[in-house]
């Protein structure tokens, strides 16, 4: 699948932890926001409506970080068909070099809303991502 959404995230003096670099919490933080902000771009009306995401797993790789008032674009893009309720995401920040600072592979379970159960992902859901 090559449906790319991408976001632009700037370091906020919060941001930034005793080492002078973005905290990896804030990186996790982002991972997700991109996911969600994805999904609510990109996902058919009646998906949204029906179902909802949970994280099930975040495999982060660091090589690199910014400082306070740097900026970073974050791409993502779902990998490969859906297995059962789970779907994988990628994700990758740049810096302004264009170099692969930070990237991601995460896990996604989706869940029915009315049920709060887990709902096994259709093709169709994650048709518009394609």
């Amino acid at each position: 699948m090559s449906n790319r959404f991408t976001k632009t995230y700037t370091a906020l003096p919060d941001h930034i932890d005793e080492l002078g670099h973005v905290n990896n919490a804030v990186w996790v933080q982002w991972i997700q926001d991109m996911a969600t902000a994805h999904w609510e771009t990109v996902a058919r009306p009646e998906d949204r409506a029906a179902f909802f995401w949970v994280v099930t797993r975040h495999e982060i790789d660091y090589r690199g970080n910014i400082d306070a008032g740097q900026s970073v674009t974050g791409e993502t893009w779902i990998e490969g068909p859906a297995h059962g309720a789970q779907s994988t995401r990628r994700v990758e920040f740049r810096n302004a070099a264009d170099k692969v600072i930070v990237s991601a592979t995460t896990s996604w379970a989706m869940l029915d809303k009315a049920s709060n159960r887990l709902a096994r992902v259709r093709p169709e859901v994650l048709a518009p991502f394609a």
